[in-house]
């Protein structure tokens, strides 16, 4: 008789997490499924790709409330797990549950409990600010019962050895497909320069450096550029108060929110991503736009930093400084800044960088063997 796998993701239903769940079952599909059964916990099995060895056991109602996911992770796995007898059970969405197995991991990959919000952040997402409170706390319900605990970036790892003293935490990169070979770089048609920041609005984003970097750019007579930012003041009450602050500057291009293939095109056609976001769990623009191979202004912190890698035309900022991007942004349109090199270190062990090397730690319940 197999031994089980228990995969649960009951609340992933579009966008990143989703990707991050399709990816993780078509590993398991296509490479533990002959050694062991797998069963995987989601709220619609209909959302998901296409598997062929995996077992599905659908929550429809986990999506509904919080109350109803609080319920199924703490009481009602509790008396699944009985029934399943799990070898492992992999939390995938940050959550600590309940349950009974030889082996239990989870997946934290939410940043918000780390970030320091102030009171205009405060009124301008109260959803956010709740939403970072709440972790906090539940994050460390349970925490201490599993074997592993998954974290995206090496300062993420330090947060919870700091905040929750966890046994083992492992850094395990993101796997980012890219079809680059759809967007290919096309020749800008005239001779300004185009700087590009893609993100949805959330205070964390620090949408307003920019703009104050481009109002200070304009007080310069700087004028031979423009930036396009991803929103257009109907997405929530932080893009609001943006477009009413900021629509009326020039050179500033309110877009609203893109299609990832659009973002590509897009990519294709600007001169300079420029990520001033003071917040991230990896940064997944600066992967995307890492293939295009233009310049990238970044913000000076550590997860910018781990995202890119090694790359050779990157300058960081201090993202609360809009002189210092400005100063960054008219060099580049004139043509005299002088971009430098980022190199970042492995992250210490254990580290994995593919499905395959987590799973095979996870399975081992052993860090020391090699993976």
């Amino acid at each position: 008789m197999k031994q089980v796998i228990v995969i649960s993701a009951i609340n992933f239903r579009d966008g990143g997490p989703l990707s991050i769940l399709n990816d993780c079952l078509f590993y398991i599909d296509n490479n533990l499924a002959t050694s062991y059964e797998i069963i995987a916990l989601v709220h619609d099995k209909n959302i998901l790709n296409s598997t062929q060895n995996i077992k599905f056991i659908e929550f429809p109602l986990s999506v509904k409330s919080y109350i109803y996911r609080l319920y199924y992770e703490y009481i009602y796995f509790k008396k699944l797990s009985l029934e399943l007898k799990p070898y492992l059970w992999f939390s995938l969405h940050d959550i600590t549950p309940n349950v009974s197995s030889e082996i239990q991991a989870v997946y934290c990959h939410n940043p918000a409990p780390f970030y320091k919000i102030n009171l205009n952040e405060a009124k301008l997402d109260i959803k956010f600010t709740l939403f970072s409170w709440f972790y906090k706390y539940l994050y460390k319900i349970n925490i201490l019962k599993n074997d592993f605990v998954i974290v995206q970036q090496e300062w993420m790892r330090n947060k919870f050895f700091e905040m929750y003293k966890v046994k083992e935490c492992i850094v395990s990169y993101p796997l980012i497909k890219i079809d680059t070979y759809k967007h290919t770089n096309k020749e800008s048609k005239n001779d300004k320069k185009i700087f590009f920041y893609p993100s949805f609005p959330r205070v964390f984003k620090n949408f307003e450096v920019i703009c104050e970097a481009v109002q200070l750019l304009n007080e310069k007579d700087c004028q031979n550029f423009e930036v396009i930012i991803t929103i257009n003041g109907m997405e929530n009450k932080y893009s609001d108060f943006l477009f009413e602050k900021y629509s009326n500057i020039q050179n500033i291009k309110f877009i609203g929110l893109q299609s990832r293939d659009k973002v590509f095109d897009i990519y294709a056609t600007v001169d300079c991503l420029i990520f001033p976001s003071k917040l991230e769990t990896w940064g997944l623009p600066i992967s995307e736009f890492k293939e295009f191979k233009k310049p990238m202004l970044l913000a000076d912190l550590a997860y910018a930093h781990e995202a890119l890698g090694t790359y050779e035309t990157v300058k960081y900022f201090t993202p609360s400084s809009a002189e210092e991007l400005s100063t960054l942004m008219e060099s580049f349109i004139k043509n005299n800044l002088i971009l430098g090199n980022n190199k970042v270190i492995e992250p210490e062990k254990p580290f994995t960088n593919s499905w395959k090397e987590l799973f095979s730690v996870l399975l081992r319940g052993n860090f020391n063997e090699k993976n």
